[in-house]
């Protein structure tokens, strides 16, 4: 989307990302209602941008100018494409390259969708391991020694997935 000129020249100006900044602005109140994490730390980012590249992939801010008005198949659709164990990398991929395909050249909405993949491919958290969680506490084989939280570095988006997942699903 460009400004308009007044001079009637119009058409030149700096384009402005309206769809993403819509988007992560919607991605950010679902996350902010939920009150899932505080909005300073890394782990509510990975949220944001991976709610955010969800919705802006799937066309959620052309429907919805307001969280409270996201329509309910809509919120069904992010509940499926957000769920657990979902094809969720290899449909961003996939649609990424598709509106690569599709976009002008130097489309802003583009530039700030890839960005935000880029940092959630990237950018490795540190996180509980969850395939290292042994036997429960009250179970006679846990050996007490074995007590203390086991931890890995993790993608970004494996963290930022299920927060945003957990968000569309308390909305």
């Amino acid at each position: 989307m460009r400004p308009e000129d007044t001079d009637g020249t119009g058409g030149n100006g700096l384009q402005v990302p309206m769809t993403w900044l819509s988007t992560e602005y919607l991605a950010d109140d679902l996350l902010r209602t939920g009150d899932l994490m505080e909005p300073t730390t890394l782990e509510f980012r990975a949220g944001r941008d991976a709610l955010a590249l969800t919705m802006f992939l799937c066309g959620v801010p052309r429907d919805a100018p307001a969280p409270r008005a996201l329509p309910e198949p809509r919120v069904d659709e992010l509940r499926m494409l957000t769920a657990y164990e979902c094809t969720w990398r290899a449909w961003i991929c996939e649609r990424l390259a598709e509106a690569g395909r599709n976009a002008e050249p130097g489309d802003p909405d583009l530039a700030l969708a890839r960005a935000a993949w880029r940092w959630l491919e990237e950018t490795e958290l540190l996180a509980a391991d969850l395939d290292a969680i042994g036997p429960a506490p009250w179970d006679a084989a846990a050996d007490p020694a074995d007590d203390r939280e086991v931890r890995v570095w993790t993608p970004a988006w494996q963290l930022g997935l299920p927060l945003g997942h957990l968000a569309v699903h308390l909305y």
